[in-house]
């Protein structure tokens, strides 16, 4: 049977400014069914903006139905860019967490979360005059958070930011908006999680 995959999250989930089929969620079931592995398209429940807390309102006001074979998580860079404190954001984190494992059926082996990508280096940043090295250290002690947290529910996390500041700023890995990524750089993201996902699903 099809694996079903349900993909939980940001801009960055749902692919703001890039077309459907270069969402990295679904580059990454394309990726998996290339190698083959049959998992269907993802479900995906996200929204441009979205903070912690928001994304846990939006799963249940979409109610999905079911347990899911693999989900994935990719949520915090609003939270960071709205100005909430590490605190508040951990707080969010271990009830969506719980959500997540849920939703997976109890099985903490088929949940996969990303890092939080580093939008300080895009050319929105520069146009708003932010201190980068100040947005970076955020978004580093917002990962720390969430990888400490993942860790200790033993579920797999991936470190994509240092694929979103390598040439992260230039116009190839930019969708129009000069801040939210290209398909090209959701590539990059696919290849460093595509080995944690064969490895979930291998018994699959």
């Amino acid at each position: 049977m099809r694996l079903r995959y349900l993909a939980l999250g940001d801009s960055y989930t749902c692919g703001e400014g890039v077309e459907a089929g270069r969402r990295w969620p679904v580059q990454l079931a394309r990726a998996l069914r290339d190698d083959g592995i049959d998992i269907a398209e993802p479900r995906i429940i996200a929204t441009t903006g979205w903070t912690t807390d928001e994304l846990a309102e939006g799963i249940a006001a979409a109610q999905p139905l079911g347990h899911f074979d693999f989900v994935t998580l990719g949520i915090g860079v609003n939270d960071q860019y709205r100005g909430h404190s590490v605190a508040e954001y951990r707080a969010q984190l271990t009830s969506l967490l719980d959500t997540a494992i849920a939703l997976a059926d109890g099985r903490v082996e088929r949940l996969m979360m990303l890092s939080i990508p580093d939008w300080g280096v895009t050319r929105f940043a520069r146009g708003e005059g932010r201190d980068v090295g100040l947005v970076g250290r955020e978004i580093d002690a917002f990962n720390a958070v969430a990888r400490a947290m993942c860790e200790a529910r033993r579920i797999a996390f991936v470190d994509i930011t240092p694929a979103s500041r390598e040439d992260g700023g230039s116009d190839a890995m930019l969708v129009h908006d000069g801040l939210h990524p290209s398909g090209a750089m959701y590539e990059r993201w696919v290849d460093v999680a595509l080995p944690v996902a064969h490895r979930l699903l291998g018994d699959a």
